[in-house]
């Protein structure tokens, strides 16, 4: 009976020790994994060096969808590396101008967004990105411009759709604002962004009901908005932000709806 009663516990005990062991080897690995890729990727620059190569290093570690490998300091250094190689790869000068922009250098994003679209005029995502940059420059006007030729390729992106109405408002172009949105809630009628920048909209010209209806909505849909709607909407930002990215989002909405539901309870007033 004595040894029974000390073989028992260690038949409990052994399971906990060994899901332990599994859990933290399951943690464990996309770090594992990332230090292999990257021991792969310099082994193959060194022996195989080529443009294509390098390009195809940075696209991975710019991808926020795989957060195991997003490494935008990483991303930098291929697309660099790319340069040396072959300046006028296409679309490379496309992806050096988004790190930029991410790293908030925006005369060299604008730089190089500048070569994509002299060298490839045909790459209509060089004028989007372009508009972005040139929206956070300041330079509404340009950027405008730049997403109304980005918008007679893809009519119906709803980020550009979105983006080009956030350079409107700043510009004091509100009606202007409120058509963009309107026509992208006919495709995209439950999307929060399109309905908060709606909503804003037509705050601005006064037509305080029908806004005070589209941040409800925006409000009710942006409960629904995951770490992976937010990632695929801000393309290669770090997936590490995502949670506070979209506590942010629904912080705006919610500002937006109080600043709103503060004008009607005035304009109520006899």
């Amino acid at each position: 009976m004595a040894r029974r009663s000390i073989k028992e516990p260690a038949r409990v005990i052994f399971p906990g020790v060994f899901a332990a062991a599994i859990i933290g080897v399951l943690f464990a690995m996309p770090s594992i994994i990332a230090a292999w890729m990257y021991v792969y990727e310099d082994a193959m620059i060194a022996i195989a060096p080529s443009a294509e190569r390098a390009y195809e290093y940075g696209n991975r570690h710019l991808d926020a969808q795989r957060a195991h490998s997003y490494d935008i300091d990483r991303a930098e250094y291929f697309f660099d590396k790319a340069l040396t190689y072959d300046p006028a790869l296409p679309y490379l000068n496309h992806q050096i101008a988004r790190v930029a922009f991410l790293r908030a250098d925006f005369s060299k994003a604008m730089v190089f967004i500048d070569r994509e679209i002299q060298e490839h005029p045909e790459h209509a995502n060089a004028y989007y990105v372009r508009g972005l940059i040139e929206g956070y420059m300041g330079d509404y006007a340009a950027a405008a411009k730049d997403y109304e030729q980005f918008l007679k390729v893809a009519p119906y992106n709803w980020a550009a759709i979105n983006d080009y109405a956030w350079v409107l408002l700043k510009d004091g172009r509100a009606k202007e604002a409120a058509t963009a949105t309107e026509e992208g809630l006919k495709y995209f009628p439950e999307n929060p962004w399109l309905l908060n920048s709606s909503a804003i909209a037509l705050y601005e010209i006064g037509d305080i009901e029908r806004a005070h209806e589209r941040v409800q909505k925006a409000w009710d849909h942006v409960q629904a908005v995951g770490e992976r709607d937010w990632l695929h909407s801000y393309p290669g930002n770090d997936p590490a932000i995502a949670e506070q990215g979209i506590a942010t989002f629904r912080a705006a909405i919610s500002e937006n709806m109080h600043r709103i539901e503060s004008a009607l309870a005035g304009s109520a007033v006899p």
